[in-house]
């Protein structure tokens, strides 16, 4: 085990994140009803951090960039269909299908508990104030990176580990240049309870609407 994966760490981190880092930026956000869809938690933990309700249905979860670009390409489509279980024995925990995008809740206990969580917040999504962020966190296409990019969405964002200057929507996440994916950004990047996600000034973003 990494000193920065070691209970310790992550408890001293979570103090000090909660007492300076999330205090700070809750006197900042002037956004107080934003949604966030994103394709992994990332999303989800900036909303948590913030202290706001969450507005969207991906939360716990994650999609494979290019079930993202999809989902998202033809949002008001997806979130109109029921989602099935997969069932497989390859993941530990419950494996959705909607339509032909694949979601993994990785989670949930259940199944039926996922189910019940996103169809309760996808009836909350804010769609006046809607922001999309996608990681790259998998081996996504280039001309899905360039889909992504292209959707009409005012505001969304690409965090990648890569320069890619002809992307409009792209933020370069440091410190995964070497790598072929960017890593877990839920990570403490210090025991001061900066998270790798930190990086990308998320407040700043969300208050573009107000």
């Amino acid at each position: 085990m990494s000193l920065k994966t070691s209970t310790i760490y992550r408890a001293v981190g979570r103090i000090n994140r909660n007492l300076i880092i999330n205090r700070f930026n809750r006197k900042r956000i002037k956004n107080d009803d934003f949604s966030i869809i994103s394709n992994n938690c990332t999303g989800a933990l900036i909303t948590h951090d913030l202290g706001k309700k969450f507005l969207s249905p991906t939360v716990n979860l994650f999609m494979y960039t290019e079930d993202f670009v999809k989902f998202v390409s033809n949002l008001d489509y997806y979130l109109t269909q029921e989602i099935e279980e997969v069932k497989t024995t390859t993941f530990d925990y419950p494996i959705g299908k909607l339509c032909d995008l694949e979601i993994h809740f990785m989670h949930y206990a259940s199944i039926e508990e996922a189910i019940m969580k996103w169809n309760d917040r996808k009836g909350r999504i804010n769609y006046d104030n809607l922001f999309i962020m996608m990681t790259e966190n998998d081996e996504c296409p280039d001309a899905i990176i360039r889909e992504y990019d292209s959707l009409p969405y005012k505001n969304k964002v690409l965090l990648t580990n890569k320069k890619r200057e002809e992307i409009n929507s792209t933020f370069l996440v440091k410190g995964f240049e070497d790598e072929k994916l960017i890593g877990d950004l839920s990570l403490y990047k210090n025991i001061f309870g900066q998270k790798l996600y930190d990086c990308f000034d998320y407040v700043s973003w969300l208050n573009q609407n107000k």
